[in-house]
């Protein structure tokens, strides 16, 4: 059972990092703008952030096996379906859908986990969870490299999808065998779903995104703007909405208390500016080594592995470092991420490969991040009551996906913006304007994560 639903998890990860090695080649095969680009790289996250709460939800209403393999049965679907797209806007749309699946399908994973595993059976099940997480970006990367360089029958880069369908179709005839049946679902053993905080949190997410993608290849016309100012008009009616159906002794979507929780603030804030800037930078460093130097699928997804086994090794171990070292995790994480940009950015400047150098500053940028997260996500939810950790694991959940969307976005908006298609050095100047960037996030995510003296 532990196989089945880690590996529809891993199956899930992947995908949100497999196709930033593709991106370049379904640029060139589909004459996709850098706008649609970004779509096809952000949908998959829109989707799978705005309705990973709902998920959970879904899972207590109708059963936790019934949720899972329906959200990997309509993941394979949708893969199969973005394998086959014919053009631009078919593999986008399809996109949405596949993130719609993995939000069925993955808070179902630690809640069959929670329910099956007791004791040291349920700690070295959350360990193997752990691993998953610290290794499906490293391999996200490579595989992407490897599937788009072999070309296989000329499919181009259909193949980083199409591997997904007999990988869910062996996992299904799996699942339904091995997965525990549910006890009787209904509404009396679940709190009801939040329709209209959905719907208004989608609409906001969908406002902010869409114009930081598009509003710059289209010169920011007058709507990217009035979007942008709808999108922070919604998100305050949606944070009044959810105080008020909490006041009522609704459902929120998201607990209003879950909020107040000492340290959530801060918390959100970190994640936010951690998955924005890692997601950003992987974005973006792809299209320079594929787009500017001309490499290989293959060989750009290896440059990153460093980073993301370097990212792995530093959040399984930092538990184990000395406690007094703690606090100051985050905001010493954030410094390196900056530094470690900032080298990469300067390697990369003179438009040449940046030699053997480059591989230890990936590696420092790696384990920035990681110092980054893994402290604050861990610290947030040791400090939450019982019966608020579904909702604060949702929360964090979420923020951590609309935090590499708008990292997708805003950054790689920066770097296409900059880059005229003009040759590498053209290229490296947009990356280094864009790491500069980057480094400036993350020196706000250190200043706000100085340890304060407490009473």
């Amino acid at each position: 059972m532990l196989g089945v639903v880690l590996a529809a998890q891993f199956m899930a990860l992947l995908d949100v990092f497999i196709v930033n090695v593709a991106a370049p080649t379904i640029r060139t095969e589909l004459s996709a703008s850098g706008g649609a680009l970004q779509l096809v790289i952000a949908g998959y996250t829109i989707t799978y952030a705005v309705l990973l709460i709902t998920g959970a939800r879904l899972g207590d209403l109708i059963g936790h096996r019934r949720a899972y393999l329906g959200g990997l049965a309509l993941f394979t679907a949708a893969s199969l379906a973005c394998g086959l797209a014919a053009g631009t806007g078919q593999l986008i749309a399809f996109r949405l859908v596949q993130g719609a699946g993995s939000a069925l399908m993955i808070p179902q994973v630690l809640s069959l986990i929670q329910r099956n595993f007791t004791g040291d059976r349920r700690v070295r099940a959350l360990s193997a969870y752990s691993a998953v997480l610290a290794t499906g970006a490293a391999a996200g990367q490579v595989v992407g490299g490897v599937l788009v360089s072999a070309d296989l029958f000329g499919t181009g880069w259909r193949p980083v999808f199409l591997v997904n369908v007999p990988i869910g179709i062996a996992l299904l005839v799996l699942g339904a065998r091995v997965l525990p049946r549910d006890a009787h679902a209904g509404p009396t053993r679940a709190r009801a779903l939040d329709l209209p905080g959905l719907l208004l949190l989608a609409a906001a997410v969908s406002l902010l995104t869409v114009p930081l993608v598009l509003g710059q290849e289209q010169d920011w016309p007058l709507w990217s703007w009035l979007s942008l100012g709808g999108s922070l008009v919604l998100a305050a009616v949606f944070g009044a909405y959810e105080s008020r159906l909490a006041r009522r002794g609704g459902a929120p979507l998201i607990a209003p208390r879950v909020l107040r929780i000492p340290g959530m603030g801060r918390a959100v804030l970190w994640i936010s500016v951690a998955m924005g800037v890692n997601a950003g930078f992987l974005f973006t460093l792809t299209l320079h080594l594929q787009g500017g130097l001309g490499h290989s699928a293959l060989r750009a997804g290896l440059t990153f592995g460093p980073a993301a086994v370097v990212f792995g090794a530093v959040g399984l171990t930092w538990r184990r470092w000395p406690a007094r070292l703690h606090r100051a995790l985050v905001p010493a994480g954030f410094v390196l991420a900056a530094a470690a940009a900032l080298a990469v950015g300067g390697l990369l400047a003179d438009g040449g490969t940046g030699g053997w150098g480059l591989y230890p500053a990936l590696g420092a940028f790696g384990a920035g991040i990681s110092l980054a997260f893994s402290p604050a996500l861990t610290g947030a939810l040791a400090t939450v009551r019982p019966e608020d950790a579904a909702d604060a694991s949702g929360l964090l959940a979420t923020v951590t996906q609309l935090g590499q969307l708008v990292g997708v976005a805003t950054f790689g908006t920066l770097f296409l913006g900059r880059y005229a298609g003009s040759g590498a050095q053209d290229s490296a100047d947009a990356l280094w304007a864009t790491a500069l960037a980057m480094a400036a996030a993350s020196v706000v995510g250190a200043v706000t994560g100085l340890p304060r003296r407490s009473r």
